[in-house]
């Protein structure tokens, strides 16, 4: 069984993205949202060994055992976010990052080794959360720890399904950990260092 969820409010705020891989620059407007103070975990330790897939139907679960409507209609690969639903759902790879560093343009919101699992420290395996300084926010193991799946696509054109993780993990080496850093892989993906963590839409 997963453990509860715990949300923290955050504010709406304008964001900068970047990719230099294609060139491209961009901003986002976020209205008000909520996120998870820690990645879904089974027992304290983050739920790792989850695809894309797995986790959008988990964000299902989860509304469902909270007696709320689910965010996600799910046919086969097909999958559509309701994004006027107040069930759980994945954040957006913006408010992800937006999230990350608490509204600041920072790389990291505090030393490596006081906020994160990684490489250096992890003696190569995820540990219970909220072990770490978390940032401004409250939020815990932003960085580190495990990766998370965002909703978005990956450069569709170029990649097709391929969906954005997040974070950094327990076996990244320093240059892997910042709010800036993205991977992508197909929704099926799941190894042992990749979780998600839930997001919720502030509705009416």
């Amino acid at each position: 069984m997963l453990d509860l969820v715990d949300l923290v409010d955050l504010p709406a705020g304008l964001l900068f993205l970047r990719d230099d891989r294609v060139g491209k620059r961009w901003h986002v407007n976020l209205l008000a949202f909520r996120l998870a103070r820690y990645p879904v975990t089974k027992d304290s330790l983050p739920l790792t060994g989850v695809s894309w897939y797995d986790a959008v139907a988990l964000c299902n679960q989860l509304s469902i055992e909270a007696g709320l409507p689910v965010a996600y209609t799910i046919d086969g690969e097909q999958v559509d976010w309701d994004q006027s639903s107040p069930g759980y759902r994945l954040p957006t790879e913006a408010e992800w990052q937006y999230a990350c560093t608490a509204g600041t343009p920072g790389y990291r919101y505090g030393p490596l080794d006081e906020i994160a699992w990684y490489a250096e420290n992890s003696d190569a395996h995820p540990h219970p959360v909220g072990l770490r300084t978390p940032n401004a926010w409250g939020l815990h193991d932003m960085l580190g720890n495990v990766w998370e799946w965002c909703w978005d696509l990956y450069d569709p054109e170029t990649y097709g399904s391929y969906r954005i993780f997040r974070g950094g993990g327990f076996a990244d080496g320093e240059r892997s950990l910042g709010s800036t850093v993205r991977r992508r892989s197909h929704p099926t993906f799941a190894i042992e260092d990749l979780g998600f963590r839930v997001a919720q839409s502030v509705v009416g």
